[in-house]
C-alpha cells in the first residue's frame, strides 16, 4: 500500500539540512546564559541563528524572541498589544471570524477583562475586505490581529494593505503568520507588520520552537516571567538545538521558492480538478491568493470524520480542518464563518501538500477518494434525501 503525507498545514517532516542542524547542536549542553566557554559556544548558536530567522522575516534579530511555538507566540502578542493599548486608554480589538484558535481563544479571555472585539467577516470566498476594516476602526481600537493565511482554506489575507491602514491609524498590528512563513515571502518592515508570530514546524523544523517578532518601538509586557532569557522578555532556557534547526530550515524553505511554489501549486490544481468532478463537491475559499499546498474541499453527504479514517486505511494522511481541533464533532468555524451550513461543513476534507509530495501522491489521492466517497454515499441517509429532494425538482 503506496503512503501519501498530505497534511502538511498540521506539521511538516523535518527537512534533512534541519535535522543535521539539530543534531549538530544536540551535544552542545551549555546555558547560554552562562559565562564560560561552554555557554558562550551555545550562546553563539544561539545568536547566529536569531539572526538567520530574522534576516529571513527582513528584522534586525534584536526584534526577534524564540518561544515554544505559534500558539505561546499568539499569546503573547495579542495579550501584551492589548495591556499596552489599554494604558492609552484603548480597549478595541479587531480580529476575523476565522482565525486559528489561539487566536479566538485569546480574544474570548480578554473580552471577559473588558476589552471589546469587532470580528470582520471573511464572505464565501475567505478574504478580508479592507474597506471593511477601514469602516470597523474606531478612535478606541488599540489593536488589530488578522492571521497571514488561513490554516483550514489557505487564503492569504491583503497583509501589507492591512498593515498600511494601521500604521497611519497609529494601530498595532498582529498577523499570525504560522501558516505562511517558509511558504511566502515575507518582509515585515515593507509590510508595516508590527508584531508576527511563526512555528518551525510548519515549514519543515522542529516542533515546539516559534518566534515572535515585536517591532522596535513597540512595548509590550512579558507573557512568562522568571529568568533573563532572550533580552529579559522571555524567560525559560533556550532550546539550541531547535533554534540552530529553525533557522537552517526557514533559509531552505526559502531557497528557489518561487519555483517550489509553481510545482507545488501545479500539484494543488491537478488535485482541485480532480475531486472536484465528483458530484457535489466544493472548493473552499477563493483560489488566488492561496497557499500553494492548500486543497480544502466539501462532499454533501459525506462526513469528514469517515471519511478521513477511510483515507487513513488507504494510507493517506489528511485532516478535516485545523489539527488542534481534530477530535472535535463540531464543524470547523471557519467554515462556517464562509456561510457554509453545517451539514456541508461536516464534509469537509483539507488535503495540504509541501515540496516533498510528488504527482504520483497526487494520482493515487485521485484514485482512492471517488470510491472512497461512493461507497460513504452508499450508506448514508442524508446523501439519500439529498438525491430524493433532486428528484422533486
Amino acid at each position: 500500500m503506496k503512503l501519501v503525507y498530505a497534511d502538511n498545514a498540521a506539521t511538516t517532516e523535518m527537512s534533512e539540512r534541519a535535522k543535521q542542524a539539530f543534531l549538530d547542536n544536540i551535544d552542545n549542553y551549555g546555558n547560554p546564559s552562562s559565562l564560560h566557554n561552554m555557554g558562550s559556544k551555545a550562546a553563539q548558536v544561539l545568536d547566529n541563528s536569531r539572526e538567520r530567522v530574522a534576516k529571513a522575516l527582513g528584522c534586525e534579530s534584536r526584534e526577534l524572541y524564540f518561544t515554544s511555538g505559534g500558539s505561546e507566540s499568539d499569546n503573547w502578542a495579542i495579550k501584551g498589544a492589548a495591556i499596552s493599548m489599554r494604558k492609552k486608554g484603548k480597549t478595541h480589538i479587531i480580529s476575523t471570524a476565522f482565525e486559528h484558535h489561539a487566536v479566538l481563544h485569546t480574544l474570548e479571555s480578554l473580552e471577559k477583562q473588558g476589552f471589546s472585539v469587532t470580528y470582520l467577516n471573511v464572505y464565501e470566498d475567505g478574504y478580508v475586505r479592507t474597506e471593511d476594516l477601514k469602516t470597523a476602526i474606531t478612535d478606541n481600537t488599540g489593536l488589530v490581529t488578522i492571521m497571514y493565511a488561513n490554516n483550514e482554506i489557505g487564503t492569504v489575507m491583503p497583509i501589507a494593505e492591512i498593515g498600511a491602514i494601521c500604521r497611519e491609524k497609529g494601530i498595532i498590528f498582529h498577523t499570525d503568520a504560522v501558516q505562511a512563513v517558509g511558504h511566502i515571502e515575507i518582509d515585515v518592515k515593507k509590510q508595516n507588520i508590527d508584531l508576527l508570530s511563526l512555528s518551525a514546524h510548519k515549514f519543515h523544523g522542529p516542533k515546539g520552537i516559534g518566534a515572535l517578532y515585536i517591532r522596535k518601538g513597540i512595548v509590550i509586557p512579558n507573557l512568562m516571567d522568571g529568568g533573563a532569557q532572550e533580552r529579559g522578555k522571555r524567560a525559560g532556557t533556550e532550546n539550541i538545538a531547535a533554534a540552530a534547526a529553525t533557522a537552517a530550515a526557514l533559509e531552505e524553505a526559502l531557497t528557489d521558492l518561487e519555483k517550489k511554489n509553481n510545482r507545488v501549486s501545479a500539484l494543488r490544481d491537478k488535485l482541485i480538478d480532480g475531486l472536484l468532478k465528483i458530484e457535489r463537491s466544493r472548493l473552499n475559499g477563493g483560489i488566488s491568493p492561496r497557499l500553494s499546498g492548500n486543497v480544502s474541499v466539501c462532499f454533501e453527504g459525506v462526513e469528514g470524520e469517515a471519511l478521513l479514517l477511510s483515507l487513513d486505511l488507504k494510507g493517506i494522511s489528511a485532516s478535516s480542518g485545523s489539527a488542534c481541533t481534530s477530535g472535535s464533532l463540531e464543524p470547523s468555524h471557519v467554515l462556517l464563518a464562509l456561510g457554509l451550513p453545517h451539514e456541508i461543513a461536516h464534509g469537509s476534507l483539507r488535503l495540504s501538500l509541501c515540496d516533498f509530495n510528488t504527482e504520483e501522491d497526487v494520482d493515487y489521492i485521485l484514485s482512492v477518494i471517488p470510491e472512497i466517497i461512493d461507497r460513504l454515499r452508499d450508506m448514508s441517509p442524508v446523501w439519500e434525501t439529498i438525491k430524493a429532494n433532486e428528484g422533486k425538482r
